[in-house]
């Protein structure tokens, strides 16, 4: 079988991480994001995956070279001369996707859930329609497309209203399908949108069905949600293999994961909902909680770390306190004592004064 994964661009909305790795290497739960999609691809039976990019980082190709060897996958990627939307690169990617009569499996890279691809890929064979969307349901449907299905066929999408105004369902588009070959013939070699123009389509042919996704789902591709996303991989983890938390005593409302290499001193309190990243240091009374340390970061003695992304090589000062999605670049000092508020840094800055409110610091 086979999978293409929409990388996209420069992950502006994660900046200032993706200042410094290209955003599918960036960690979530202590793994490059795209790191859990290949794996569960690979599980699934996936041999080929090609990863639709406009531009091909470097350290990118040697770092999935890695995992080609490991999961025993051919990993290739498609780049894009011009930004080509969410169906285009499934045109570019044509040789790949069309080399057999397998279905293909369609995945955003920012969504994180229990990627369901093995029972996705039963329930798309037993319906022997065009296409198959994963759903999922949410409480707030008027801010999404939602998908409205046929009255007399079970799960048979009948249409998409977009933002609706008044209740015609609650579920959206969870960014991840499988499709036949045979839908890359509706796509043009230009920009184009799979959910605007190619799904309309197949709803109009009667070929387009949907699959209901069971637990958590996030797009995680923006700070607020990338927290709240591990927040929700965390409680999953709880549940799915609880060993692989911390049970220390440090550990205050559980939801904890941490790299065995970090240095922890036993009077700090961490959790509820942290992840703690390799050669990570933290001191005497310090406070976590719903944060990110990625690898060789420090929070010092007596600081409180809350609802905040703690950049690469970055240190928080002795009784400083961060909130609000602040979000620190690589290599970013917070000085002793300062209160930060929301603030996004850029790598390599020192903020020796208080941010109060919501600011980018250059």
């Amino acid at each position: 079988m086979k999978g293409l994964i929409l990388v996209g661009g420069y992950g502006t909305r994660l900046r200032p991480l993706t200042l410094t790795l290209p955003k599918p290497l960036v960690e979530f739960g202590n793994r490059p994001m795209i790191l859990h999609q290949i794996e569960a691809l690979a599980a699934a039976g996936v041999t080929d995956i090609v990863l639709a990019v406009n531009y091909r980082p470097e350290v990118m190709v040697s770092t999935l070279k890695q995992y080609e060897s490991e999961y025993g996958v051919n990993i290739t990627f498609s780049v894009e001369e011009e930004p080509l939307g969410t169906a285009g690169p499934l045109k570019l990617a044509e040789a790949v996707l069309k080399k057999d009569d397998s279905p293909f499996f369609v995945l955003n890279s920012d969504v994180i859930c229990d990627y369901p691809f093995e029972e996705l890929a039963a329930f798309h064979k037993a319906h022997g329609a065009a296409g198959t969307i994963v759903a999922t349901k949410v409480d707030e449907p008027s801010k999404y497309g939602v998908i409205v299905h046929d009255r007399d066929t079970p799960n048979l999408i009948d249409r998409f209203v977009e933002k609706p105004v008044e209740f015609v369902g609650n579920r959206i588009n969870a960014g991840l399908y499988i499709l036949n070959p045979s839908v890359i013939d509706l796509i043009d070699m230009k920009p184009t949108s799979i959910e605007k123009e190619t799904f309309p389509q197949l709803v109009e042919q009667k070929q387009l069905y949907s699959f209901d996704l069971e637990g958590y789902w996030m797009d995680v591709g923006q700070p607020k949600d990338f927290l709240s996303g591990t927040c929700l991989y965390l409680t999953s983890l709880a549940k799915k293999a609880p060993h692989k938390l911390s049970s220390e005593k440090f550990v205050h409302g559980g939801n904890v994961l941490i790299d065995p290499t970090a240095k922890i001193h036993p009077n700090a309190l961490i959790g509820p909902n942290v992840v703690i990243g390799p050669n990570v240091v933290i001191g005497d009374g310090a406070r976590i909680q719903r944060s990110v340390l990625l690898a060789n970061s420090e929070v010092k003695d007596h600081a409180w770390v809350k609802s905040t992304i703690v950049g690469w090589n970055s240190r928080i000062g002795k009784w400083a306190r961060t909130e609000g999605v602040t979000v620190l670049g690589d290599d970013v000092e917070i000085r002793n004592e300062i209160y930060v508020n929301g603030a996004k840094v850029l790598p390599h800055k020192s903020i020796s004064s208080n941010v109060e409110h919501e600011a980018i610091i250059m």
